[in-house]
């Protein structure tokens, strides 16, 4: 991977971040109960989530300026590990063998791609 590759890499990993952080915040406004369903999706924690998601397509079409089209599902296989993250630290939720297993291979992946892709 040359220089260049690896600039862009980074716009397509900041923006696969922020789309899991945003996974979250609308994950966190749909456990709120609310009043009436246009304050459910018309409140500013969802708002703001769509205007990230907006933002992290616009970071993926520079990123794709600059890398492979192949790289860029590698590069975004790592939104499982930021959302699994942000599941058992955020929603307390438990991660068995499996999803561990899952995790596993997908980091192996990405590192088998980057270095031998």
């Amino acid at each position: 991977m040359n220089k260049t590759e690896i600039y862009y890499s980074l716009f397509l990993l900041a923006g696969v971040f922020a789309s899991s952080i945003s996974q979250v915040m609308l994950k966190k406004a749909a456990l709120k109960k609310y009043d009436s369903k246009i304050k459910e999706y018309l409140n500013p924690l969802v708002f703001f989530a769509y205007v990230i998601f907006v933002g992290t397509t616009f970071l993926s079409i520079l990123a794709y300026r600059g890398i492979p089209i192949s790289m860029g599902p590698v590069l975004e296989a790592t939104s499982y590990i930021y959302v699994t993250i942000w599941g058992v630290t955020i929603f307390k939720e438990k991660i068995n063998a499996q999803k561990l297993i899952a995790l596993v291979l997908i980091v192996a992946g990405i590192v088998v791609y980057s270095f031998a892709g």
